[in-house]
C-alpha cells in the first residue's frame, strides 16, 4: 500500500486504476491548499471523492488553508509556471503526504502531479524526495505518470467518466488570461 496524492480526478484515475491493475490499493490523499476559488477547490475535490467511492477506496480529505498556502508561496507570486512557486507548493504538499504516510504506517508515498503536461517532473521529484527526506522512514515512489499509455488512458477515463476538467492547475497565479 502506499499514500497516493490526488491533484484532480482528471490527473488520478489513470494512475488510480494502474495502481489497482498492478496489486496496490492506494490510500489517497486530497491536500491542494493552492486551489482558488474554494469553489474550485469543491469541485476537484467532489470529482476525486466520487471516483474514489467508485473503486472501493479509502480518501482522506487534507485541510483546505490557502492562506497558508500564500503565505508559502509569498514572494513568488510572479513566478511562471514551473518556477519557484510551483517547487514550493510542490514541496508544501509532498511534505504533508509524506508526514500522513509516516502518520499511516504507509512506508511510500506518490503523487498524481507528475501526470500533468503543464508540470515540471523535476520539480516534483525534487519535492518528493526532499520530503521524505524531511519525513524519514518512507519513501517517494517517482514515477512518469505520462508514459506507458497512462496518458491515453487518462483522456478515455475522463470521458466515460464525466469529470469536470479544469484549464488551469488551479492556483490564481495559474490563471490564463482569456481571450
Amino acid at each position: 500500500m502506499l499514500l497516493l496524492h490526488t491533484c484532480c480526478a482528471p490527473c488520478s484515475a489513470a494512475i488510480i486504476e494502474w495502481l489497482v491493475n498492478n496489486g496496490c490499493r492506494p490510500v489517497l490523499y486530497y491536500f491542494n491548499p493552492n486551489i482558488f476559488p474554494e469553489e474550485e477547490y469543491l469541485i476537484r475535490k467532489n470529482e476525486c471523492t466520487r471516483f474514489a467511492e467508485k473503486r472501493g477506496l479509502e480518501i482522506i480529505d487534507g485541510d483546505y488553508d490557502h492562506p497558508a498556502w500564500l503565505a508559502h508561496v509569498k514572494g513568488h507570486e510572479n513566478q511562471p509556471e514551473r518556477g519557484l512557486r510551483c517547487l514550493e507548493c510542490f514541496r508544501m504538499r509532498m511534505l504533508a503526504s509524506a508526514r500522513l504516510a509516516k502518520e499511516r504506517g504507509l512506508p511510500q508515498f506518490a503523487t498524481t502531479l507528475a501526470s500533468s503536461r503543464w508540470k515540471s517532473l523535476e520539480q516534483i521529484a525534487q519535492a518528493g524526495h526532499w520530503a521524505a527526506g524531511e519525513t524519514g522512514d518512507v519513501t517517494f515512489l517517482e514515477k512518469n505518470w505520462r508514459k506507458d499509455g497512462l496518458s491515453e488512458r487518462r483522456r478515455i477515463l475522463l470521458a466515460e467518466n464525466g469529470f469536470y476538467n479544469q484549464t488551469y492547475c488551479g492556483c490564481e497565479f495559474s490563471i490564463r488570461k482569456q481571450p
